[in-house]
């Protein structure tokens, strides 16, 4: 192995580096790390999360979205290739054909390549399953799925390396690993970037969205800070998609800054009354109400003024609304609600009479905010994880999978399922194809 070399005023560590470097530890990560390891190679998973928030956005996963012919012990009906390509068209119809090609028809493969590196999912026999032809479910969710990948990975021979980023690569395999002590330069043969988005670095999210950023509550992975995905557009890597993309949903206002998950959504929009924070109602003129209603409620709260918005719930409406994490607070009258919510409450009285939950009080609010989950700016790469540059051209020994070029494929309308979906795919590929190039 080559000894390390000085890059960007780094310090040169006591070691070279592996065949493959796989940055992240989120799905693609893991799948990229496990698939190179099996193709021969050997490999580092480098990630800047400590080892108890592993797992990147997948820890917060439940479902996986798969195209199949038939029914199965795990899902049921069919939903084939095409139909799976049809939904990424119509989701974004500038989507890169060769990845949706790609994306719908590798899914098929997924269950059976997860289940043979330990992953478990949930049996439709059990009775507790939503019904869904589209999606298989994790049995045990998205910190089982994490578990079982790592116990693979490192029993494979994957060298773990928890808090530790990578700050910098370059096109003839360099990297620049941060840990706490300092920075150390490795040698790879292959770097695969899966480190997703920037959605934790509040000062890209000001930049790019304006003031309204400060209320964003980012649901996942605090280590999603963008500075791989910068670095490898610095060094040429083509971009794709628009940054001012985002896929936002209307979470809970008592939710944490970072890493909250799924159980942060909030939801009664539809059976209640929502207000901006000075008192006017917000509508959904889609009047969605299947899943892309969180993602629709998400764009709307955040055009509120101070991304903030409450939804006013009658006792029906709370009724409906079931069990939650984040109970509804609740108020015994309007003057109350108008004191909880700094609103005048003769003008609060009147929008209620005008526009109103029908059962009057008591009344029980919901407080939301704009929960981002994945941003919209990626690098380009081809159906087998290779980044390419301005012009086309693979830039040599750089790989990329997971959310850092899922912009390509979920530049519209995000569908359930599918972010776990293109980790699975193309963290695989780019595993199998960087250890060919490591290998060569």
């Amino acid at each position: 192995m080559a000894e390390p070399r000085k890059m960007g005023g780094a310090r040169a560590g006591p070691e070279g580096g592996p065949d493959v470097l796989v940055a992240g530890g989120g799905l693609a990560a893991l799948c990229a790390a496990i698939a190179a390891r099996r193709a021969g190679a050997s490999v580092w998973l480098v990630d800047a999360a400590p080892d108890a928030l592993k797992g990147g956005n997948a820890r917060h996963g439940r479902n996986i979205r798969v195209a199949h012919d038939g029914p199965s012990a795990f899902i049921p009906d069919r939903y084939p290739v095409p139909a799976f390509e049809d939904d990424l068209r119509r989701a974004d119809p500038g989507a890169d054909p060769d990845l949706v090609q790609r994306l719908a028809r590798d899914s098929e493969s997924v269950p059976g390549w997860l289940a043979a590196q330990g992953v478990a999912f949930q049996p439709l026999a059990s009775g507790v399953l939503p019904y869904s032809r589209r999606t298989v479910f994790l049995l045990g969710g998205g910190t089982a799925l994490v578990n079982a990948l790592v116990r693979t990975a490192t029993t494979l021979g994957v060298r773990v390396l928890h808090g530790t980023a990578v700050d910098d690569v370059a096109a003839d395999g360099r990297a620049i690993l941060r840990r706490a002590e300092g920075r150390t330069e490795v040698s790879a043969r292959a770097v695969i970037a899966c480190t997703g988005g920037f959605q934790a670095n509040r000062p890209w999210l000001r930049e790019v969205f304006g003031p309204v950023a400060e209320a964003f509550v980012n649901r996942g992975t605090p280590s999603a800070d963008g500075r791989l995905l910068r670095a490898l557009l610095e060094r040429g890597a083509a971009p794709v998609g628009d940054p001012a993309h985002a896929h936002l949903v209307a979470v809970d206002a008592r939710a944490p800054a970072d890493d909250g998950g799924i159980v942060t959504r909030a939801d009664g929009m539809a059976w209640g009354l929502v207000l901006d924070r000075d008192g006017r109602p917000v509508r959904d003129a889609t009047h969605e109400t299947g899943s892309a209603r969180y993602s629709g409620w998400g764009r709307l709260v955040a055009g509120c003024p101070g991304g903030i918005a409450h939804v006013i719930l009658d006792t029906a409406g709370v009724a409906r609304l079931g069990r939650r994490v984040y109970v509804p607070r609740t108020m015994p009258d309007t003057a109350a609600l108008a004191q909880d919510l700094g609103l005048d409450p003769v003008r609060l009285a009147e929008t209620l009479h005008q526009e109103g939950p029908a059962g009057g009080p008591p009344w029980h609010v919901l407080s939301l905010r704009p929960g981002i989950t994945f941003t919209g700016l990626g690098v380009r790469v081809d159906a087998d994880g290779r980044v390419l540059d301005r012009a086309g051209a693979p830039l040599p020994g750089l790989f990329a999978a997971g959310m850092i070029m899922a912009p390509a494929v979920l530049g519209g309308r995000y569908l359930s399922g599918t972010a776990l979906t293109v980790c699975a795919v193309f963290g695989r590929r780019a595993g199998e194809a960087a250890a060919r190039h490591a290998l060569a």
